[in-house]
């Protein structure tokens, strides 16, 4: 047996067996270097204890599905102090999981058992902005919206925009490699992020936190803790690069009579707004009604809507309004005088108020279907010309099991950004249940890999999909990625039972 085997078989074993709890004896170890208000622990202490609802916060995801049990968090202040707390950890096989904001679907940052949690919060600090190369390094607590506004003064803008921007932190947009609404225009954090730094498993520091564009020696290793869900190292500080802000910015909806006709219109409208096309949106006409039932924005006429099957949102970013809006509305003569339309109606936005109205009909859906019910949500990646007959046969696959109604399933809907093929399968049910759960797993699954899919384009694999993984993954790459994890974290200490079963 070579040595590299018998470590990762270890590193497997260790997977398995449970870890230490928390104790006293730890907590008394973190108050030698952190303050009292930066530990909460249900544990008995001579500095007190909080009562266990005050953790609620971080056991429990926004949407209430996913429920830890851990007894205590701890919050560093410095990348120093977090080396500190994983390395007692690692010494004491206690397990971690790293939080950011909190604000992912996929249970990637809540405990499955007992882990202490890190919280990044406390690390909050923009590091440093050059206004010349548009390169920002900041602390990775940092919230998303927080940073928009820092760089907004200096005209640069943040590569990513989520709907969660006002809580989500960048750390975590690094771990879990969010998209957002502007990867059409500004492309993936594997491409933004110039460097990393990471507290690796046993406590050490990996300083690669380059203000470099270019950097071309060895191995590009930052790129493995980009997506990685804290499993390979906690991300502390992050080199970003943020582009020019555009100086004018443009919307529109556009209301579609059939599906059919997404795709012809998207080929259009690439070749007629070209270099100041920067997002397209599609929402299905269940999406979209949800989102004006629930105040998201508001909508297009009555009128206008009427016999629309589904709606897209384009979005231009570019240099010279007049310039952008002669090209945007020729785009809407043209497609409105066509001998065979593919638009039924549109409204185009004449000031900032319509501007932000209309991306909200897109940016709301989530927080209505919140309102609506309890959602199972599928983030995936499939051929563009397959989503809605992934949507429908979800729907009808739930139907044949007397699943639908306003009891089980209310609503199975499909939106997402057709620019780089991400469809976000939402079914809305009156309670979550396992026999909802059965019907759609892995019937989804199997669905996504008929299509060669994937099962996660951008919300990660978290505790919720780990089982799922083979559907986008062989076993040469899930085999590769153990080796990966046994190497960077041999003792199993980081985010324990995510991506990886």
């Amino acid at each position: 047996m070579s040595f590299l085997f018998r470590r990762q078989h270890l590193a497997f074993i260790s997977r398995c067996r449970p870890f230490s709890s928390v104790g006293r004896a730890d907590v008394d170890y973190f108050r030698t270097f952190l303050p009292t208000h930066a530990i909460l622990t249900t544990l008995p202490n001579d500095s007190g204890s909080v009562a266990p609802a005050e953790l609620d916060v971080y056991n429990r995801d926004w949407m209430g599905k996913y429920t830890g049990r851990a007894t205590t968090v701890v919050k560093p202040r410095s990348t120093e102090e977090v080396s500190k707390i994983v390395r007692w950890c690692n010494e004491y096989d206690i397990a971690i999981v790293p939080q950011g904001g909190n604000t992912g679907l996929v249970g990637g940052s809540i405990p499955v058992n007992d882990e202490l949690i890190l919280s990044l919060a406390n690390m909050n600090k923009v590091r440093s902005f050059d206004p010349v190369s548009g390169i920002l390094i900041t602390d990775a607590g940092c919230i998303l919206q927080e940073l928009t506004d820092y760089i907004a003064p200096h005209n640069h803008i943040m590569p990513i925009d989520l709907g969660a921007k006002g809580s989500c932190q960048i750390g975590g947009n690094v771990a879990t490699n969010a998209g957002g609404l502007r990867l059409l225009r500004y492309g993936s954090l594997h491409g933004s992020v110039l460097g990393l730094e990471v507290v690796l498993a046993d406590g050490t520091v990996l300083d690669q936190l380059t203000a470099l564009r270019k950097d071309n020696t060895g191995y590009d290793i930052k790129q493995l803790f980009i997506g990685a869900e804290g499993t390979l190292g906690i991300v502390t500080g992050v080199s970003i690069l943020t582009p020019a802000a555009p100086q004018a910015s443009n919307n529109v909806v556009l209301a579609l009579p059939h599906f059919d006709n997404v795709l012809p219109l998207y080929r259009k409208v690439k070749r007629s707004l070209s270099e100041i096309l920067s997002a397209f949106e599609f929402i299905d006409r269940t999406a979209y009604d949800l989102a004006v039932k629930h105040g998201q924005g508001r909508g297009l006429s009555d009128e206008d809507v009427a016999g629309a099957q589904c709606f897209v949102l384009v979005e231009t970013s570019g240099g010279r309004r007049e310039h952008d809006e002669e090209k945007l509305n020729d785009l809407l003569a043209e497609l409105l005088d066509a001998e065979n339309p593919l638009i039924l109606s549109g409204v185009l936005s004449q000031n900032p108020a319509q501007f932000s109205s209309l991306w909200a009909l897109r940016e709301g859906v989530t927080e209505a279907i919140s309102k609506e019910g309890k959602a199972y949500k599928y983030d995936i990646s499939i051929p563009l010309d397959k989503f809605k007959v992934v949507v429908d046969a979800t729907r009808e696959h739930l139907a044949e099991r007397n699943l639908i109604g306003e009891h089980a399933v209310k609503h199975v809907m499909g939106y997402g950004h057709v620019g780089d093929g991400n469809l976000h399968l939402n079914i809305c049910a009156a309670e979550y249940t396992q026999e909802i759960q059965d019907a759609l797993e892995p019937f989804v699954y199997e669905l996504v890999a008929s299509y060669r899919g994937s099962i996660s384009a951008e919300h990660g694999i978290g505790a919720a999909k780990t089982h799922a993984l083979h559907y986008s993954k062989d076993e040469v790459s899930i085999e590769l990625m153990r080796k990966l994890k046994a190497l960077f974290d041999p003792r199993g200490i980081l985010n324990p039972k995510k991506i990886l079963e």
